[in-house]
């Protein structure tokens, strides 16, 4: 098979979807790669170290003749234009956010995988895009929200006084915020955690944090079957906000990581629990491309309130870009097994298997995904 690994286009996109150690693996396999020229530049991956890989470095990575194209974020127009029909594609496709894109793939007659519908089982763990870039976030939010910060983290005693050490609470115990939690505790805050799934308790309580949450009959109930937040009754969320506001009010960091697939991010801190900071308090938004958990924050700008700063980031991993892009990587080489013939090495997706009913959402020119696909279809 033939893959093409293809230069990210999106405006501050540094990732890229291959590296020299998974290029050399995949090689390995017997595949040929070939990775466009420049694509791992922002990733700290010359072409160089692609080409002692085995890897063939082009202009235009090969698209045209590729079996399989990898990208990290969606493809442009062009670039759909150009891979043939029959072809598999595979990123991080925002497809709640893009249909067209996804509908272009589909006219195309190219097999598009999305990577963050990666089925959440044990044995799709290591093809887990979301995951294993949200835990990059996680602890990158907590790096930018100590950079805003104009205080120390840990508590220090000197012969001139104490300094107290930063309060910190994480909204959304996800695997944004469960490494959210472990990177503060790390740093030496005092850290609190709040989410409407009664499993993160437990995980919360785990890595040092404090929980807090109205946990009545409803919030026992508050986790779907694939490990999401259910949306709660407005009941609920009037006793959680009650609890919340007081308990923001005190924090000196606020980190907000809740996102629902396909819906508005819901609202976490409000104007009024903002403004009850006090001035040089952070709060970092990782909801902001889903409309954001807090009504104050925008896209990529920092915003102040009354003295509290508001940062909303909508790709914290392209901060990191090499180690995002080598955890992206591996994500792919280990979903490669399952889109590959095993004697032939041809593009083949094994269209039975779980996984890539989960994540495959276009097939023979037609959508297929239950979310996407016309009714009569689905």
């Amino acid at each position: 098979m033939k893959i093409a690994v293809l230069k990210e286009s999106a405006h501050g996109e540094s990732r890229v979807a291959a590296t020299p150690e998974t290029v050399k693996k995949i090689v390995g396999l017997g595949h040929t790669v070939t990775v466009q020229t420049g694509a791992g530049d922002r990733a700290s991956f010359p072409d160089d170290q692609f080409k002692a890989a085995g890897a063939e470095v082009s202009a235009d990575g090969g698209i045209g003749g590729a079996d399989l194209v990898v990208k990290v974020r969606r493809p442009s127009d062009v670039e759909i234009g150009k891979i043939k029909a029959g072809s598999g594609f595979a990123s991080l496709l925002e497809p709640y956010g893009d249909k067209a894109t996804i509908e272009a793939l589909a006219k195309a007659k190219i097999d598009a995988v999305a990577m963050e519908f990666i089925p959440r089982i044990s044995r799709a763990q290591s093809m887990d895009a979301l995951s294993s870039q949200a835990n990059l976030a996680g602890y990158r939010a907590v790096i930018e929200a100590a950079g805003l910060y104009g205080r120390a983290f840990p508590m220090m005693m000197t012969a001139a006084g104490t300094v107290a050490a930063a309060k910190v609470f994480i909204m959304g115990v996800g695997v944004a915020g469960l490494q959210a939690i472990a990177t503060a505790r790390r740093l030496g805050a005092v850290v609190s955690a709040t989410d409407v799934r009664p499993a993160t308790k437990e995980q919360v309580a785990s890595l040092g944090g404090k929980f807090v949450a109205v946990e009545d009959e409803e919030f026992k109930q508050a986790e779907t079957t694939a490990g999401y937040a259910k949306p709660m009754s407005a009941e609920y969320q009037a006793k959680q906000a009650a609890l919340v506001t007081e308990h923001i009010a005190k924090q000196d960091i606020v980190i907000t990581t809740a996102l629902i697939p396909g819906r508005a991010a819901p609202v976490l801190v409000t104007e009024a629990q903002a403004k009850s900071m006090r001035p040089g308090s952070v709060i970092i938004d990782l909801a902001v491309a889903q409309g954001g958990n807090c009504p104050l924050s925008k896209p990529d700008e920092l915003v102040e309130v009354g003295g509290v700063r508001i940062m909303g980031f909508t790709n914290l991993p392209a901060r990191l870009p090499s180690d995002a892009s080598s955890l992206y990587a591996k994500n792919l080489l280990a979903l490669l097994p399952l889109l590959t013939d095993k004697d032939s090495k041809a593009f083949a997706p094994a269209w039975d298997d779980e996984i890539i009913k989960g994540a495959m959402l276009s097939k023979g020119g037609a959508l297929i995904h239950p979310h996407f696909a016309p009714a009569s279809a689905a």
